[in-house]
């Protein structure tokens, strides 16, 4: 038996199981590479010696490093995998709406339009606010002090105003967006006019933006356009529901970097003229109510009752003296309305010569009676 068998009596040619080889031909087959085929690069300095005393060198051939590597190896790795340089940061859950004019002074206008009836789109300074119709092109003007880098792109996402909103995505109602048979009909900022806009929607936040790239003034012009559609009223249901949005147009690197960040709050409606009066009319109102308030509340009005009474008092008593001429037609009616004036007037000094005799007779007591010329009281 092979337990019985002693290890000494096994001979390196003996026949194993499985049909394999021998181990000394099994030796045989591995080519020992030359000495030649070490790199002449490495030095004593590249190389590593292990805490036994022996040292490690890595031999490999020239032409098996260059015909096994395989250079589409990391050209199909997810996006998480790339290097930190090319991967684009995801977008934070609540989005910044200050103002960052960054080191390329990022500014925005808008075109000058009045609040007539037939505007399509118009700005109110005095609110930070764009009026616009539904569906219709609104430009914006974009300057910076200097050139962006090369690939730059301006970025528009749509944000809630409120604090009490802010965590809802900005989207279409179901109503308009059935109605659209764009791939991005759920998005409601659109960049007209440019073949080479696109639309993303971040996995994270579920946030909708649109991106162009910046495009430097044309000859003469130091501003760029852009031009953007909302597709959206301002008080559609399963939409924005009357609730104020914000637009954010950011100048970002091809990396997401911010370069330039500007905010201003959007309203979509059927007559952006008349609305916009309405609210700056509102608004300069209650501004001049809140000062009005405040100096009625430390000067209060005065009583003018009694200077009223005295003041058409003596009005009154002022006509009575004054004089009027008349002309009269006709003898006849001189003489009639002459005689209607004398009987007036005598009336008048009847009336004048009674008060007076009453005030310098003294009024007798209580019970007792005045006597006249020629009579006797009951005592005599």
């Amino acid at each position: 038996m092979m337990e019985e068998q002693g290890l000494d009596s096994l001979q390196l040619s003996q026949g194993l199981a499985m049909s394999q080889d021998s181990f000394q031909q099994l030796w045989d087959t591995v080519a020992t590479p030359s000495i030649s085929t070490i790199p002449a690069a490495m030095t004593m300095d590249q190389e590593t010696w292990r805490p036994d005393g022996q040292m490690d060198i890595m031999l490999i051939n020239d032409h098996v490093l260059t015909d096994g590597f395989d250079e589409n190896l990391f050209e199909n790795l997810p996006p998480e995998m790339v290097t930190k340089d090319g991967v684009t940061p995801p977008a934070s859950t609540v989005p910044v709406t200050t103002d960052y004019p960054g080191e390329y002074d990022f500014q925005l206008r808008f075109q000058k339009s009045g609040t007539a009836k037939s505007v399509t789109s118009t700005y109110s300074e005095l609110l930070n606010k764009l009026y616009c119709q539904l569906a219709k092109t609104s430009p914006v003007e974009v300057l910076v002090s200097k050139e962006p880098p090369q690939g730059a792109v301006l970025r528009a996402t749509a944000v809630y105003k409120k604090t009490e909103h802010v965590a809802d995505v900005v989207r279409r109602c179901p109503h308009h967006q059935n109605e659209d048979a764009a791939e991005h009909r759920s998005h409601l900022i659109r960049v007209e006019g440019s073949q080479r806009a696109q639309y993303f929607e971040d996995p994270h936040t579920k946030r909708q933006s649109v991106t162009v790239p910046y495009e430097p003034p044309q000859l003469g012009s130091e501003m760029t356009t852009i031009l953007l559609s909302f597709m959206c009223n301002s008080s559609c249901m399963g939409g924005m529901n009357r609730r104020p949005i914000l637009t954010i147009l950011t100048l970002e690197t091809t990396e997401g970097l911010v370069l330039g960040r500007r905010c201003f709050e959007v309203r979509v409606c059927a007559c952006p003229g008349r609305d916009r009066k309405t609210e700056e009319d509102n608004r300069t109102k209650m501004q001049n109510g809140t000062k009005q308030t405040k100096k009625r509340k430390s000067n209060p009005a005065p009583d003018t009752t009694s200077v009223k009474k005295s003041k058409s008092a003596s009005s009154a008593e002022e006509e009575d003296k004054d004089v009027f001429v008349l002309h009269v037609r006709g003898r006849e009616r001189y003489e009639m309305l002459k005689k209607i004036n004398d009987g007036l007037e005598l009336l008048d000094k009847e009336s004048k010569t009674k008060s007076k005799v009453k005030q310098e007779v003294p009024v007798p007591s209580c019970g007792k009676r005045l006597l006249q010329r020629g009579e006797r009281s009951d005592s005599d």
